[in-house]
């Protein structure tokens, strides 16, 4: 059952104490933030509204918003508790995850061994899976994107890409993504559907395994023709499973990839997640392989100190007087806030 929505009366940047930058992004700011009445720490996403405008992205932002709402039930996703704006901004009271990135973790490690390469890439397959149950389509799956809590669970976020009301059968054609995960059908900008996700689990797979994505060059037009037209290479001992199910996503043709048939059930039923018992992994009762050792909610060894270290800007924590802002900016963002009922909390 998704939450009932109403109009967000009381939540409000000063009902927050913000304390540390932890991330960044092209509209905005990631920060941990304590909320005052009652101790509780959340992420706080807050992004310019002058900035969305002005790249004409507010659909995908409000896209974003719709698609939190409906992640609360599931354990892989990062949830939203508040969202409200001002005249200037946007704010997303999210969950709050200090396991660090994915990325942040490969890029110490180099590349990972194969059982904790599956358990990640299972966890990250079941919040896919459901993403598109309710006929979403992620389009951003990369190691980035991809949070530890603190006892070592994955938790996808960043939602700004998500396509809404994808049926199993359905396409779309927006060039969207990240140049070293596109498929290769969005590359030719073509018609694609949810295998696109199902691509991008291939290549973050391959990723976690070899430490480079699988078409890897630094010269990004050669990548993008790699990932056209070279053939997957898979080098050193893996094992025959690993193998195949990374020939099986990663396949040029959408049609012939697997889960273009049957969807997260083909993933799921693949002899690479033979050891995984799906439902003791959606209920957390595989122990993950890896534990982040974060002392509590304001240990943040997992997190860049480039943004950590960063002064937090004044006019995050003002409320100002929401009527004063331009009626484009705020036409534009209408029905963005959110607030639980009763019966949620």
């Amino acid at each position: 059952m998704l939450r009932k929505e109403k109009p967000n009366t009381h939540a409000k940047p000063t009902d927050f104490d913000f304390l540390k930058v932890i991330g960044k992004g092209s509209f905005g700011k990631v920060l941990l933030a304590k909320r005052k009445c009652d101790g509780t720490f959340y992420a706080v996403k807050v992004l310019h509204k002058k900035t969305i405008l002005k790249k004409k992205e507010q659909n995908h932002i409000m896209a974003e918003r719709n698609v939190l709402l409906k992640n609360v039930k599931h354990p892989f996703l990062v949830g939203l508790h508040y969202s409200f704006q001002t005249s200037e901004k946007l704010y997303f009271v999210l969950d709050y995850v200090n396991g660090g990135e994915l990325f942040f973790h490969l890029q110490r490690e180099r590349c990972f061994r194969e059982p904790r390469a599956r358990f990640y890439a299972a966890e990250v397959a079941s919040a896919i899976g459901y993403l598109h149950s309710l006929n979403i389509i992620y389009r951003d799956l990369k190691p980035e994107n991809i949070l530890l809590d603190c006892q070592g669970h994955i938790v996808l976020t960043d939602f700004g890409l998500c396509k809404e009301g994808m049926e199993q059968e359905e396409t779309t054609s927006t060039f969207c993504g990240t140049p070293e995960y596109l498929a290769p059908e969005v590359l030719k900008k073509q018609p694609y559907d949810r295998t696109v996700d199902w691509w991008c689990l291939g290549a973050v797979l391959y990723e976690m395994l070899f430490g480079l994505p699988p078409f890897y060059s630094r010269d990004v037009s050669q990548m993008y023709d790699n990932i056209l037209h070279k053939p997957l290479q898979i080098q050193g001992t893996k094992t025959v499973a690993a193998c195949d199910i990374l020939q099986g996503l990663l396949h040029k043709d959408q049609k012939r990839r697997l889960g273009a048939k049957t969807d997260f059930l083909e993933i799921k039923s693949h002899v690479f997640f033979s050891p995984i018992n799906w439902d003791d992994l959606y209920h957390k009762r595989i122990t993950p392989p890896f534990n982040p050792n974060v002392a509590g909610p304001a240990d943040l060894r997992h997190f860049d100190p480039e943004f950590t270290q960063e002064a937090i800007s004044a006019s995050i924590t003002r409320t100002p007087d929401l009527a004063a802002s331009s009626s484009s900016a705020s036409d534009a963002f209408l029905g963005f806030s959110y607030a639980p009922t009763e019966e949620d909390i």
